[in-house]
C-alpha cells in the first residue's frame, strides 16, 4: 500500500504525487491519468504503456507496475502508474534554475547529458523485432516472477507518456499539499495486455535477426528529459507521440492528417520542419528527432531553444516560419566551434542533410574528449 505525500506536477487530465510504499518506505512518483470516456481513455493510455515495452534502456524511463480502478469522482477510469522519482527534476529545471542564477552548464557536463540522451534515442532508432520462436509455445511469455534487486523485474513494462506537447512534469521546489484522501490507497496491480516482453538485455534484440523498424519519439525536448540522482544521467521520458518513424506520405490527406499529430503531440519550438509543413510524395523517418536533438543541445548551451528568442516570444515573429527557414543564431559564448558544428549539422531544414543517430553520437564522443 502506498501513502500519498504531496503533488509534484500536473498537466492535462494528469498529476504526479509522491508516494511512499508504506512497507519498506521507499519512495516513488506515482502518475493518476484520469480517463472520462472510461474503456475508450484507458485502451489510449495502454497502447502509450505498451509502446515503452519495446525499449528496455538505462536512459529510457522505466515503469514499476500500474492499476486500473473506477474513478470514484466521475463515471470513467483512473490509470495509476508507478514511476521512479527523480528528485533533480529534468532539463528544463536545470535550464530554469541557470537562466535566474545566470550560469550556464559547462561544456562536458552538457555534452554528457547530451550523449546519454542520444544513446536513448539511438535504441528507437534502432529497433528491431523480436526473432519469432520456432515453438508457438514460447512466442509469448508473461513476465517473469522474480524480481531485481530492488525488488522489481528488469522485463516489467516502461511508463505511460505525457501526452502533452508543451507540458512535462516538473520536480523543482515548492510542491504543493495534497490531501491524502483525495488519492485512494491502491495495490500495485500488473497490467497483462497480450505485449510481448523480451527476456534479455536489450543488446541481444537489437543485434538479432528481427527486422529493423526505426521508431522516432516526435517530441524530444528538455522537459522530456528527467535527471537521475548522479546528475549526469538523463533519462528519456514521454512516449505519447512515439510512432514508427518510416511513414509514406502518398497523398493530400495524409500529409495533413501527420500535420495535425505533430501539431497535438510534438512541442512547436523543437518540431522539425517537415512536420509544420508536410509533402507529398516524401517519407517522414526518424531524422525528425535529429532535429529536435540539435534544438536539445543548442538549449542546453544558450538555455532556450533556437527558434525561442525574443523576435518570436515578444515582437510577433513566427516560431513555423523560423523554423521552416532554419533561421536562428549562437548567442556569444565559450563554448567550442565544434560545438556549434554538431548544432548546426543537426538544424538543417533538409532533413537528408543532417546526421544519423550513430554519426551524432560519433561526435559527442569526440568533443567529450577534448572538453
Amino acid at each position: 500500500m502506498f501513502k500519498i505525500e504531496k503533488v509534484l506536477g500536473e498537466g492535462g487530465f494528469s498529476f504526479v504525487y509522491l508516494a511512499q510504499d508504506e512497507t519498506s518506505g521507499k519512495e516513488f512518483a506515482l502518475k493518476k491519468i484520469r480517463c472520462p470516456t472510461g474503456s475508450e481513455g484507458v485502451e489510449l493510455v495502454m497502447r502509450e504503456v505498451a509502446a515503452y515495452r519495446r525499449f528496455k534502456h538505462p536512459n529510457i524511463i522505466r515503469l514499476y507496475d500500474s492499476a486500473v480502478l473506477q474513478d470514484p469522482d466521475g463515471e470513467g477510469k483512473v490509470v495509476y502508474l508507478f514511476l521512479p522519482l527523480y528528485k533533480r527534476g529534468n532539463l528544463q529545471d536545470a535550464i530554469n534554475t541557470y537562466t535566474q542564477t545566470g550560469e550556464r552548464f559547462t561544456e562536458r557536463h552538457l555534452l554528457r547529458l547530451f550523449k546519454g540522451t542520444c544513446e536513448a534515442v539511438r535504441a528507437m532508432h534502432t529497433y528491431r523485432t523480436a526473432k519469432p520462436s520456432p515453438n508457438p509455445s514460447t512466442s509469448r511469455k508473461p513476465p517473469p516472477s522474480s524480481g531485481s534487486d530492488d525488488g522489481h523485474d528488469e522485463n516489467e513494462m516502461f511508463p505511460h507518456p505525457e501526452g502533452d506537447a508543451e507540458g512535462g512534469y516538473s520536480y523543482g521546489p515548492g510542491p504543493r499539499a495534497v490531501d491524502s484522501a483525495s488519492v485512494p490507497l491502491v495495490s500495485r496491480q500488473g497490467l497483462d495486455d497480450g505485449d510481448v516482453i523480451f527476456d534479455g538485455d536489450q543488446d541481444a534484440v537489437q543485434n538479432s535477426s528481427g527486422e529493423l523498424v526505426p521508431y522516432a519519439h516526435r517530441d524530444l525536448k528538455p522537459g522530456n528529459v528527467m535527471i537521475a540522482d548522479d546528475g549526469v544521467t538523463p533519462i528519456l521520458m514521454d512516449f505519447g507521440s512515439c510512432m514508427k518513424a518510416r511513414i509514406p506520405i502518398e497523398n493530400r490527406s495524409q500529409a495533413l492528417l501527420q500535420q495535425d499529430i505533430a501539431a497535438e503531440h510534438s512541442t512547436m519550438a523543437y518540431r522539425a520542419p517537415e512536420l509544420f509543413d508536410v509533402k507529398t510524395g516524401t517519407i517522414l523517418d526518424e531524422k525528425v528527432d535529429i532535429w529536435s536533438l540539435g534544438c536539445v543541445l543548442f538549449a542546453l548551451a544558450y538555455l532556450h531553444s533556437p527558434f525561442e528568442n525574443t523576435q518570436t516570444t515578444e515582437q510577433g515573429g513566427s516560431i513555423a516560419m523560423a523554423v521552416l527557414n532554419a533561421q536562428y543564431k549562437h548567442p556569444a559564448s565559450n563554448y567550442s566551434q565544434g560545438l556549434k558544428t554538431l548544432i548546426d549539422t543537426m538544424l538543417k531544414a533538409n532533413s537528408q542533410e543532417r546526421p544519423d543517430i550513430h554519426q551524432v553520437l560519433d561526435a559527442t564522443a569526440r568533443l567529450l574528449q577534448s572538453a
